[in-house]
């Protein structure tokens, strides 16, 4: 009798806690579904580009009217990615001429840029420290502000639709900026 006893308690306590496992389960908040829940943030896999910037589809963005640079976008090179990043290729001339290649991708929910590689002798180098920076808005060469503002992100979402992407960086309605008067004689 004595063991039937035993046996029968651990056999309700074992529903108590089988019944306290399932109702636990339908819980959102306990279980993680919750929708409404911040999303983790996962970044997808990033492939360096295969070529260097096309020339004929370099688009130039104003900045500020502080830096001494000029900028384009590779607009072939606009990658809208699942993972919420934007991928793409920015050529920064100097005031000598000399030009650097870059690709990079923009963050619109946290502000943030990273640099996944350079353009170096026709071939991309991945750089190896590439880690999420917060976007700086007042500095003067704060291209990945001007386009994030400008055309990548719709406030802290990210733009979706590549038309409008395009759309916004034509020159003479980019508003990443002010004025376009220093950018490859766009006026």
């Amino acid at each position: 009798m004595r063991n039937s006893l035993t046996n029968f308690i651990k056999i309700i306590a074992c529903v108590v806690i089988a019944l306290g496992l399932f109702a636990c389960a339908g819980d959102p908040i306990e279980s993680g579904l919750d929708p409404f829940a911040p999303m983790v943030f996962k970044e997808g896999a990033t492939k360096m580009p295969s070529n260097p910037p096309n020339p004929s589809t370099l688009l130039p963005f104003y900045v500020s009217q502080q830096t001494i640079f000029k900028f384009a976008v590779d607009t072939d090179s606009i990658l809208i990615g699942p993972d919420g990043i934007t991928h793409y290729i920015v050529v920064i001339t100097n005031p000598s001429g000399g030009q650097q290649a870059q690709y990079e991708g923009i963050r619109c929910d946290s502000f943030q840029w990273r640099l996944y590689g350079n353009l170096e002798n026709n071939t991309w180098r991945e750089n190896p420290l590439s880690s999420w920076k917060t976007i700086q808005s007042n500095v003067p060469n704060r291209y990945q502000a001007a386009l994030a503002q400008g055309a990548f992100c719709n406030f802290d979402t990210q733009e979706k639709n590549i038309k409008t992407v395009l759309q916004s960086l034509n020159p003479s309605g980019f508003t990443g900026g002010t004025k376009p008067t220093n950018s490859f004689g766009v006026e």
